[in-house]
């Protein structure tokens, strides 16, 4: 269990020295509680989690050794199920019926779980996404390996249309870092790789398409950016609206998805005060898209007064006739000490009818939930977050996602944070029940059965 809670009234005023809470100690705002902490299983213990999915009564959270599966049905007992032991950085997980699909990221010696590290310059190592039948929870079982060029950072899955959505779920893949010397990842890489996965027959998986994203090369001149663009990092789509938002290293794009074989941009933008566009969540009317930014790759302190409030920070934008018009920033103000890695990382909409409220992670800086309703003034209403580890070194919270009345956080180091905000302005989401929820996967929660 976590240390002992402490509560920290919201002041909205930056944090002092005496604010930072001693080391791995918890701190909330008075409307949020700490529910829960489930240390990571032993199996995948020593390595770091990263992405959460959701589907029924349980939560997939990926790990670079692997993934776990929860039983969630009691959010305040959650428990391990299953550990599947299969290294590849990130494992960004997704689910769809049986299927989970992870996104493997490190070039490895061939696509098995028991791989070992090599380097992308031998034309046999292997890296893309690897998919699972979890229809036994107990005991998943791996059933393909898709390559992909440049391996997959992240993936996003993206339901067919019409008569196609019973046949195939496609899965939009992000990757990017060309070298010359990498066979199968060689610049230019202004692309994604999309796999065409037939529900009835997922081992026959397979690579359909490479849209080039970027025919001019992306921006790759702008002043302070982390990396030049080379493809994408990561994609949300909205299938229902035929719409995507790609966070592209130095460009934030909109897709048009009609043809989920061909997305084609129909609009752009960049930011001097980006220095990595990283992910997207687009309002539940998707009239708003928020952006993040990865200053700093996510190693560095930048939730301090030296870094400000518009670098590192969220982009709010409001799409106006097909085109990105924006807003303001939402940064968190509870300054992080130096110590702490914190950069605006990944999160999810908490479905309030009539309002724009997320849940967002920041590594170090914690758990963040925000209004974004007025786009132009956002502000932080509720925080979840942890003092600077003891042991030293970074981490944090790598994902943050809303599912069914909960809150739930993976972090590095800790495990899974289960965690509840009681608020006027959210108390409403409670009766909000679905019965999937893969964050790059959008869907609108207008209509949803209520509880």
């Amino acid at each position: 269990m976590a240390a002992a809670a402490a509560v920290l009234a919201l002041a909205g005023l930056p944090a002092l020295a005496a604010d930072i809470p001693p080391p791995d100690t918890v701190v909330t705002s008075p409307n949020v509680t700490h529910v829960l902490n489930v240390p990571k299983p032993a199996a995948i213990a020593a390595t770091i989690n990263t992405d959460i999915a959701f589907q029924g009564d349980y939560a997939y959270v990926g790990n670079y050794g692997g993934f776990s599966i929860y039983d969630i049905r009691n959010p305040r007992k959650t428990t391990p199920v299953s550990s599947v032991v299969c290294p590849g950085a990130q494992m960004d997980v997704s689910v769809y019926g049986d299927l989970l699909f992870a996104a493997v990221d490190s070039s490895r010696n061939n696509d098995s779980c028991s791989s070992t590290g090599q380097s992308a310059s031998v034309k046999e190592s292997w890296e893309g996404v690897r998919i699972f039948d979890i229809s036994d929870k107990a005991n998943p079982r791996y059933i393909k390996a898709v390559e992909t060029d440049c391996g997959s950072h992240t993936l996003t899955l993206v339901p067919g249309k019409g008569r196609d959505r019973h046949r195939n779920v496609y899965v939009y893949v992000s990757s990017y870092l060309p070298a010359t010397n990498f066979p199968d990842c060689r610049p230019p890489h202004d692309k994604i790789s999309i796999i065409k996965v037939p529900l009835r027959d997922p081992a026959a998986a397979a690579v359909a398409a490479t849209p080039v994203v970027f025919p001019d090369g992306g921006n790759e001149t702008q002043p302070g950016l982390l990396l030049p663009t080379t493809g994408c990092h990561d994609i949300t789509t909205f299938a229902e609206k035929d719409l995507a938002a790609g966070a592209c290293m130095g460009d934030g794009v909109l897709f048009d998805i009609s043809d989920r074989l061909n997305p084609r941009v129909t609009a752009r933008m960049t930011d001097p005060n980006f220095a990595f566009w990283h992910s997207a969540t687009f309002s539940n009317d998707a009239r708003k898209v928020v952006f993040t930014d990865e200053l700093g790759g996510g190693g560095g302190a930048t939730c301090n007064e030296a870094t400000g409030p518009n670098r590192g920070a969220d982009a709010i934008y409001e799409i106006v006739k097909g085109q990105l018009v924006f807003k303001s920033y939402f940064k968190i103000s509870r300054h992080q000490d130096d110590s702490e890695n914190c950069v605006a990382h990944n999160g999810s909409l908490i479905p309030v009818k009539g309002r724009d409220i997320m849940v967002q992670a920041w590594y170090m800086g914690g758990v963040s939930i925000w209004d974004f309703t007025d786009a132009a003034n956002p502000r932080e209403i509720g925080y979840f977050d942890r003092g600077p580890r003891s042991a030293g070194g970074g981490g944090g919270i790598w994902s943050a996602y809303y599912y069914n009345g909960y809150i739930y956080g993976a972090d590095f180091h800790e495990g899974l944070d289960v965690i509840k905000i009681n608020d006027p302005l959210t108390d409403s989401a409670r009766h909000v029940r679905t019965e999937r929820l893969n964050t790059q996967t959008q869907e609108s929660y207008h209509g949803r059965r209520h509880g």
